[in-house]
């Protein structure tokens, strides 16, 4: 599934043809994805202008000007495409090809036509497993959704703070994997770039995360370090485009290229990249995900 960086990724290159633009045509193929799509769908989106593509965990944000937010969710096998008209009436795909450029149309269930300041482009949400979802939600009441309401901060910026963090370790005494991948603590972070986080900081998945607090409250420093690292690996492969494992693509057809970075992550039985250990990445699992770390140096 894609983690937050994809889909970081993805709004950055929905961002130039979309952001700003009317949506003067949809075309809705199918009656649902994982769930049914609203019922005034096509006529809340067409007219419309988007002011704004945001992300909220992995969630994309989709604000209009008539009140209504469309959010978007990729799922498993979720993706967007965007096709430009050329001037000479032709349709272009803009970026360097790793696929072939037309995926398979029957699992193009949406198509939304936008003009932005006369040029038209399409952007197609293509979904052949169709977890993915799309749905409208009134701006006033985004907040207050049951997808959004409970959510943490985000790992990125200045979402988190060493004191929150803290805060909320003190308490848990969870394997640290799993009160990482809480979303109510953390909104985004995935399976993938918390393994890869836990080993750059040389912490084990399977560590009780108040262990990272002082008993009066203070974070240690393997706490400090591990916000650092969390916010790197996030960065790194937001700047690398996602990690394309299985069907995750960028909105130009490319693939990201992070997962030829990673250090843990499905490296099962390959020797630990850290220079002073002689270990091998296991794959152990939790909470029914796996997780890949090195259990010589990461304690």
């Amino acid at each position: 599934m894609p983690e937050l960086p994809e889909v970081e990724t993805v709004r950055r290159g929905l961002v130039p043809s979309m952001e700003g633009a009317k949506i003067v045509h949809v075309a809705q193929n199918r009656a649902d994805l994982r769930f049914p799509f609203d019922e005034n769908f096509v006529e809340v989106l067409e007219g419309s202008v988007i002011v704004e593509i945001k992300r909220r965990s992995k969630y994309l944000l989709f604000h209009l000007d008539n009140g209504y937010v469309l959010v978007a969710h990729l799922g498993m096998s979720g993706s967007f495409r965007v096709i430009e008209d050329t001037s000479e009436g032709d349709e272009d795909q803009p970026g360097a090809f790793h696929h072939e450029k037309g995926k398979n149309e029957k699992h193009d269930h949406v198509v939304m036509t936008v003009d932005k300041g006369g040029k038209l482009a399409k952007t197609i949400y293509n979904d052949p497993r169709r977890f993915g979802f799309m749905l409208l939600v009134q701006q006033n009441k985004l907040d207050e959704h049951p997808y959004f309401k409970d959510l943490g901060p985000e790992p990125t910026g200045n979402g988190i703070s060493i004191d929150y963090l803290a805060d909320k370790f003190s308490t848990k005494n969870t394997p640290l994997k799993s009160t990482l991948l809480d979303q109510k603590i953390i909104a985004g972070l995935g399976n993938i770039y918390v393994c890869e986080a836990l080993w750059r900081v040389k912490l084990s998945p399977l560590r009780k995360a108040n262990t990272l607090v002082s008993p009066s409250g203070k974070p240690k420093q393997a706490l400090i370090d591990l916000s650092r690292h969390i916010q790197d690996v996030i960065d790194e492969a937001i700047k690398a485009g996602g990690s394309s494992l299985n069907d995750h693509i960028q909105t130009d057809g490319s693939l990201g290229y992070f997962q030829h970075s990673f250090a843990a992550y499905g490296q099962e039985n390959s020797p630990c990249r850290h220079e002073d250990c002689d270990g091998t990445i296991e794959r152990i699992t939790q909470s029914g995900r796996s997780t890949f770390y090195c259990a010589d140096c990461q304690k």
